[in-house]
């Protein structure tokens, strides 16, 4: 982890959310931060991976097809509905699942080994209470304690 971010260059935390949807809200906010030159250099790398990338496949749309989508312009409702034309349509089930998959996500997981190693990077390795990457991440971007 490099020197505490400056707030106004993060995005929202992981699990706020836009039509029903937790994480669409963080992604689309990374895109259009890192256009303006003002994201937090350490989420450049993964820009468009990992959570982006989930996202966006469970969405059934290309990442960067979307991301063009976002710099045109539009409110999250507009680029979640645009996602749902381009890709599938989501109902409560879909939402339900995904939800579910980004607030566990770490927690027992495929991710587990890259959470420990994020929380070792961090100097947070003796934090037993962080065992999820949303709450990673709002520890490492100071959303939460």
């Amino acid at each position: 982890m490099s020197a505490p971010p400056d707030p106004a260059t993060l995005p929202c935390g992981p699990l706020e959310e836009v039509g029903g949807l937790k994480y669409f809200p963080r992604m689309t906010a990374k895109i259009r931060l890192h256009d303006s030159g003002r994201l937090w250099e350490d989420l450049h790398a993964n820009l468009g991976k990992g959570s982006d990338a989930a996202c966006a496949a469970f969405l059934h749309v290309d990442y960067e097809a979307m991301r063009k989508r976002v710099l045109e312009g539009g409110d999250d409702e507009e680029i979640l509905r645009w996602c749902e034309e381009q890709g599938r349509t989501l109902n409560d089930t879909d939402r339900l699942v995904w939800n579910h998959y980004v607030t566990k996500l770490g927690w027992n997981d495929h991710i587990s080994e890259i959470l420990v190693r994020r929380k070792a990077d961090a100097g947070l390795a003796g934090r037993d209470d962080i065992q999820t990457i949303a709450h990673y991440i709002d520890v490492d971007e100071g959303r939460a304690s």
